[in-house]
């Protein structure tokens, strides 16, 4: 079974730049990557999924236009660049993979341990 490991959070200010790793203990397969985000009380919201040739992406409303999904099969890794963060930004962010491109958290398998992001003003 796959593992998944987040990496990359932190704690920034308005208007800055992260960028969070996803690294797989080995191949995806075919399997399309999606990252969502979770703040205290709330469901875990869809942010990003992309396909294993990265042909296919999709993006959540919340963040289309700032955030950007990549991945690097070379190097079993999928990478969400966050520009322009705002406060309702932060959250625990985690990847997951499923078979399918899905935007439901429920569709989702091998979950991450997640990697917290907060903005500050």
């Amino acid at each position: 079974q796959i593992q998944l490991v987040e990496s990359g959070g932190g704690l920034v200010q308005v208007g800055d730049s992260l960028r969070l790793s996803c690294i797989a203990s080995g191949p995806t397969g075919d399997h399309f990557v999606g990252w969502f985000r979770q703040s205290s009380g709330t469901g875990r919201e869809f942010v990003a999924t992309i396909s294993w040739g990265g042909s296919q992406r999709r993006y959540g409303d919340s963040v289309r236009g700032r955030f950007t999904i990549s991945r690097d099969n070379s190097r079993n890794t999928v990478f969400l660049q966050m520009n322009n963060l705002k406060i309702e930004d932060t959250a625990t962010y985690y990847c997951a993979t499923s078979p399918n491109l899905q935007k439901d958290a429920a569709r989702y398998y091998n979950w991450g341990q997640g990697t917290q992001v907060t903005v500050s003003s």
